[in-house]
């Protein structure tokens, strides 16, 4: 069973081209336009163990909000659609990630039912180009288009950078967990559907 999914996905806001492997090596080229952004994007890949192709042509003369909202619904859509009826897979999983002074926690349930709590602490206005805000929101919206519930928070950190990256290494090591093939073919609910 492949694991992967494409997505194009073309507004007047941005221009998005996207491939993804949930059986990957970790490979990642990523370009968004927005530094700090790829570089995130290359790191959850990479943790994750997941293969990710994205290119976006965003409107950034405005600013960097809709791109980085975009990119994020991309990868969850076509994290959903990899996932297919998610038979099989661990459904859950958790993880800390350090990153120098920093300490990150995410947990992950791939239960179709999309949340997101996401408490950073960032106190810069912007990483690179990057508005700080929009750290925590490409996380939720990660969230919402792969209809996952996802907890993230920082506990440590004096670098928001650090902060940041330390946050997406977390959620990269949970969602490697949870999308894990068990080796059954059940779908991990008491629904009998995910």
């Amino acid at each position: 069973m492949s694991r992967t999914a494409r997505v194009s996905r073309k507004t007047r806001e941005t221009n998005i081209s996207l491939a993804l492997n949930l059986d990957g090596e970790g490979r990642a080229s990523v370009n968004t336009g927005i530094g700090f952004l790829d570089h995130l994007l290359a790191a959850l890949a990479c943790h994750a163990r997941v293969d990710l192709d994205l290119s976006c042509e965003g409107d950034l003369n405005v600013d960097d909000h809709h791109t980085a909202e975009d990119c994020s619904l991309a990868i969850g859509a076509a994290s959903n659609e990899a996932l297919g009826s998610r038979a099989g897979i661990a459904r859950f999983g958790s993880a800390y990630a350090p990153l120098d002074e920093a300490l990150a926690r995410a947990v992950i349930d791939l239960s179709g039912r999309p949340f997101a709590r996401i408490v950073l602490g960032l106190r810069r206005e912007r990483i690179g180009t990057l508005a700080a805000e929009n750290v925590g929101h490409v996380l939720s919206s990660l969230a919402t288009a792969a209809r996952m519930t996802l907890h993230v928070d920082v506990s440590e950190g004096e670098n928001d950078h650090h902060r940041a990256e330390a946050a997406f290494k977390a959620v990269a090591l949970a969602l490697r967990q949870a999308i894990t093939l068990d080796g059954s073919a059940i779908v991990p609910s008491t629904k009998g559907s995910l």
